[in-house]
């Protein structure tokens, strides 16, 4: 039987997915070993990709990488991260009779859209163990994060700055030796009080309009007089010139096609600008659109109304 596994995890130093691919002519099977699901397929190809994340504040952008099945108008059934050996997956692919493309030297906006173009019922097959929730690591982490920060207070009201510096050099080491990122709040106290702080403040300016989308993004606000930024984290990965010219952003679309949902920036003439799939309020919507001045429409898209969405945002995208 014909049968491909991972190497290594989808980012750099993470664990190897537990994640089985096998064929029978065309048909694909995807196991995922932890939890025992598996599904089966027919795609029309095999996406082999690679991509960084947006870069959020303090952290370092990670490179992901893994396989995603596409059916033939482009949309993912199935995605499966993780490194997968080109020159295996080449020769898995021929015997299977299922062509591939490869996309790791892609650009990242590119790789993010095609990703984002997902197929009704589509499945991300992790083939990780879940992840531990115990429920002694939010109080210990509260009750380091108030010593900590207590500590570093006494220090710097002492004028031992010398020792402050030290302790906060000591607690990243400690972070980067342990991997153990929750800890870094013990050594930040700041963001205790300041990260809950600026999600209120999110979601206010999305109550009144100026914002919309979640804290962290991505969401839409206005860059300035003439543009709409769309922002992740605290990159703007989109600048969008408002206005009636083609190619220019005019309007916002909430669809509805099948299980799936999301926004579509348009321009005058019902071109696709950008695509934020997933899951709006409407209300949100209604509000952003007015103080905004731009158009809105609310209702369900056809098949081909999607692709066709789809593709244009794929193709707008820079």
């Amino acid at each position: 039987m014909n049968q491909l596994r991972p190497r290594a995890g989808a980012t750099k130093n993470s664990y190897c997915p537990q994640t089985t691919l096998t064929s029978d002519h065309q048909k694909l099977t995807v196991t995922d070993t932890f939890s025992g699901d598996s599904v089966t397929l027919t795609p029309a190809r095999l996406y082999h990709y690679k991509y960084d994340q947006e870069q959020t504040s303090g952290q370092k952008p990670s490179t992901m990488q893994g396989l995603a099945a596409l059916d033939p108008d482009g949309l993912v059934l199935v995605d499966l991260p993780g490194d997968w050996h080109a020159p295996d997956l080449t020769e898995f692919a021929r015997q299977a009779g299922i062509p591939v493309e490869d996309a790791r030297n892609a650009r990242s906006n590119k790789v993010r859209a095609v990703l984002a173009s997902r197929a009704p019922g589509w499945r991300r097959v992790r083939g990780l163990p879940p992840p531990s929730a115990a429920k002694w690591r939010k109080p210990v982490v509260i009750c380091l994060a108030i010593a900590g920060a207590l500590s570093m207070a006494y220090l710097a009201s002492s004028g031992m700055w010398a020792a402050w510096r030290g302790l906060s050099t000591i607690g990243r080491v400690l972070v980067d030796l342990l991997e153990a990122k929750w800890l870094l709040v013990t050594f930040s106290p700041a963001l205790l009080l300041l990260r809950p702080a600026l999600a209120r403040t999110h979601r206010w300016r999305v109550a009144r309009g100026t914002i919309l989308g979640p804290y962290g993004g991505p969401y839409l606000t206005r860059g300035s007089l003439t543009k709409l930024h769309v922002t992740q984290g605290n990159n703007v990965v989109a600048k969008l010139r408002l206005g009636e010219n083609p190619g220019w952003a005019f309007s916002l679309l909430l669809y509805r096609y099948e299980d799936l949902s999301g926004l579509l920036v348009l321009d005058r003439f019902g071109h696709a600008l950008h695509h934020l799939p997933g899951p709006w309020s409407p209300q949100d919507v209604e509000r952003f659109a007015k103080r905004q001045d731009l158009a809105l429409a609310v209702h369900k898209v056809t098949r081909e109304e999607y692709l066709a969405y789809a593709k244009g945002a794929k193709e707008a995208t820079p």
